[in-house]
């Protein structure tokens, strides 16, 4: 619903050389109630005091010295193109041609001169009307645009919830405090920033590297919280949790489960091909499979357990560094050591003792 309100306080600007005549338009237009009508005289200055005024409606002279209307138009275009503002066009021509030809340059409509009060007052209120009805749909769209941007943004942060309350549920099997998969993920995306890995990949990262372990929702307890040593059929049954996880974060056209599912099936994977499930060796193994090992291990590391004590950074380093050719791809275990004081203050900021 425009208001006569709106209507009258439209920002209308009149350009034409002659100052009798846009000052005769502009006290018709006074008369008629609008409240903020400009004139200007000068073609030249015309485009400077647009971008000034940002008015809602032009009048404008198509014969003019030096910068005609028809140029003026011609500079207005790309200046319009997302913002629309209606042109009339005031011409003494009489022609169908000439009148087609300000069409066709931009001009929204025209009136030749001399010309009827009634009728131009009309002309440029249906004008007006249509420019704050264009606004209007514009601030509706933008409205609209901010509130699916919003919506989207709730939904993926509870998307990105369920994902870490889902890894926790594995990671709780266990180990009692869950926070392991907290500084795994920050180490990997740490890592992944280190070897060149743009910020959306390092993102997607550490939202799907706590996923690495998922697939021990389905090792049974008397293997998972087995507290001495496996017997080798343990061992090929704890082996399947990777299987197990890619298994169930497949079938998803989301990027963030296809890369979970990459790292669930390939972290135990060894840069000398004895790791599993599928022995893969060197680049074959996925470049996040090898990222995520190195982080994954150095973690395990340095964290206790009920069957082992929690090493001390430099003998997990000094590990690292022994599994360079073996367990891990060299190039990769560097770039790790290169951003070692960043792992310890992530390690240091989630310990074990927190929830």
């Amino acid at each position: 619903m425009i208001s006569q309100e709106q209507i009258l306080n439209a920002r209308i600007l009149i350009i034409d050389d002659q100052k009798l005549h846009a000052r005769y338009l502009q006290k018709v237009l006074e008369d008629a109630g609008y409240r903020s009508v400009r004139t200007e005289n000068d073609p030249l200055k015309a485009l400077p005091v647009i971008h000034e005024l940002q008015p809602d409606l032009i009048i404008l002279d198509l014969d003019m010295p030096q910068l005609d209307g028809f140029q003026i138009i011609e500079h207005l275009n790309e200046f319009r193109r997302n913002n629309y503002l209606p042109i009339l066009a005031v011409s003494p021509e009489t022609s169908a041609e000439g009148r087609l030809k300000a069409l066709q340059s931009g001009a929204t409509d025209i009136v030749v001169q001399p010309f009827e009060v009634v009728e131009i007052v009309i002309r440029i209120r249906n004008m007006i009307e249509m420019r704050i009805l264009h606004m209007q749909v514009q601030d509706q769209n933008k409205i609209l645009e901010s509130k699916v941007q919003e919506r989207t943004k709730e939904l993926r942060v509870t998307q990105l919830d369920i994902i870490r309350r889902l890894a926790q549920a594995a990671e709780f099997r266990d180990n009692d405090t869950g926070v392991h998969i907290i500084r795994m993920s920050q180490f990997c995306a740490k890592l992944g920033e280190a070897i060149g890995l743009d910020d959306t990949q390092c993102e997607l990262l550490l939202n799907a590297s706590p996923l690495h372990d998922i697939g021990k929702i389905g090792i049974p307890d008397s293997i998972l919280l087995k507290p001495g040593k496996l017997t080798p059929e343990e061992y090929e049954v704890m082996k399947t949790h990777t299987t197990m996880g890619a298994r169930l974060l497949s079938g998803s056209d989301s990027p963030l489960m296809k890369m979970a599912q990459t790292i669930a099936l390939t972290h135990h994977e060894k840069w000398d091909g004895t790791g599993y499930p599928q022995k893969l060796k060197g680049e074959d193994i996925p470049l996040l499979g090898q990222l995520c090992s190195v982080c994954d291990v150095y973690d395990a590391l340095t964290a206790a357990r009920p069957y082992k004590r929690a090493w001390s950074s430099e003998e997990a380093v000094a590990e690292l560094v022994t599994q360079k050719d073996k367990h891990f791809n060299p190039v990769m275990v560097d770039r790790f050591l290169e951003i070692l004081p960043e792992i310890e203050k992530i390690r240091g900021k989630y310990k074990d003792e927190a929830s």
